[in-house]
């Protein structure tokens, strides 16, 4: 067993290649903070999370005033009793995005490292269930791109042998939505999947109306209709659609997942390993999922993410949202559709050191160890 002596906690900013925009907002920026662990055996790991503009100079603040200085001296292979006692160090903010998103950024550190001195892959550590899962893409489907672009990429990630596409709906009238998933669906088949997502935009009776036009077309799953903390009304909205719920991306805990899966409330199981707080809970949602025979798509992420679903029997698709080029060395290995985990022992991401020095926010650079 090896002690933690040293927590670096910085954070980047990158901005979205392509435009981001959905039914309730724009994803101006990725703001990264990333917190890299050492031990005494001079072993390191390191892990991040992510916002989508906002929030996080706080999570740095969270990490360097509370996490950081709590971690110094522990065992760093004790990573359960680590995440319980820091959820619980922070229970008066949780459950809460910005606790849950600097807990995912000590947790997946900590994974990271105990990955690299077993010598395994994360897939291969945490169940290695599969060695592949296949692709969906997102990046061609954002509510502001016209029915000819939608089109247009939906054939040329079919080409690439993706297994589907997701679109983005809420447009002001059910008829737009309605008349953009119908070209799309013209040009593509019956065969491929087509997903859509409505990001929390919908009343429940409008959710209603537009899930039994999604029925109409063939749609595979209906994502977030309503808002998050609508429980309740999702699992009505569950019982009454012909097409299947999705939701996860918003919630922030094993136990509103909890909630969702007892009322019948979703189908698709969505969880977002750095909104759930870390690789430790998203592994306890994804088994809770697998009891209760339902499938795992999680949410953006898919350079972490592809280690995880193979990781777990129940992982259906990945989704494609090229997220870490600017500050990576690595990119998502894609063979005919078909996401393959990294095989080189961690998490598998090769991190840009030089990219992520020049990039770092000034003032987000912290270290906390040992004696100091």
């Amino acid at each position: 067993m090896a002690r933690i002596v040293r927590v670096e906690i910085r954070m980047v900013t990158l901005v979205p290649l392509v435009k981001r925009v959905d039914a309730i907002q724009s994803f101006v920026a990725q703001e990264t903070p990333f917190v890299t662990i050492t031990d005494t055996d001079g072993a390191s790991g390191t892990g991040y999370s992510y916002t989508i503009g906002q929030g996080g100079p706080a999570i740095v603040s969270l990490l360097r005033e509370t996490l950081a200085p709590l971690l110094i001296g522990r065992e760093a292979e004790e990573i359960e009793r680590t995440w319980r006692d820091l959820l619980f160090a922070t229970h008066a903010t949780a459950v809460g995005a910005i606790t849950s998103l600097a807990l995912a950024a000590v947790d997946t550190a900590l994974w990271d490292l105990r990955c690299k001195r077993a010598g395994l892959p994360l897939w291969r550590l945490a169940g290695g269930a599969k060695p592949s899962i296949p692709l969906y893409s997102t990046e061609g489907g954002w509510l502001h791109i016209d029915t000819a672009a939608l089109v247009e990429d939906a054939l040329a990630v079919q080409a690439q042998g993706f297994a589907g596409s997701k679109i983005k709906v809420g447009r002001p009238h059910l008829a737009e939505d309605a008349a953009r998933l119908a070209a799309v669906r013209a040009a593509v088949g019956d065969s491929y999947r087509l997903m859509v997502d409505a990001n929390q935009a919908f009343p429940f009776h409008e959710a209603l109306l537009r899930a039994h036009m999604l029925a109409d077309h063939g749609i595979t799953w209906f994502e977030e209709p309503m808002p998050a903390d609508d429980v309740t009304g999702h699992a009505r909205l569950a019982a009454a659609s012909r097409v299947p719920v999705a939701v996860g991306e918003s919630l922030y805990s094993p136990g509103q997942f909890k909630d969702y899966i007892a009322l019948g409330a979703c189908s698709i199981v969505q969880v977002d390993v750095a909104r759930v707080g870390g690789i430790t809970p998203w592994l306890k949602v994804a088994h809770m999922a697998e009891a209760h025979n339902l499938a795992v798509c999680p949410h953006f992420l898919m350079e972490l993410h592809v280690s995880l679903v193979c990781a777990i029997p129940n992982s259906w698709m990945l989704e494609y949202i090229p997220q870490l080029d600017a500050i990576a060395t690595t990119r998502l290995d894609i063979r005919t559709g078909q996401a393959h985990p990294p095989e080189t022992p961690g998490l598998g991401i090769g991190w840009d050191e030089g990219a992520i020095a020049r990039m770092t926010v000034p003032g987000s650079h912290h270290i906390i160890s040992e004696g100091a």
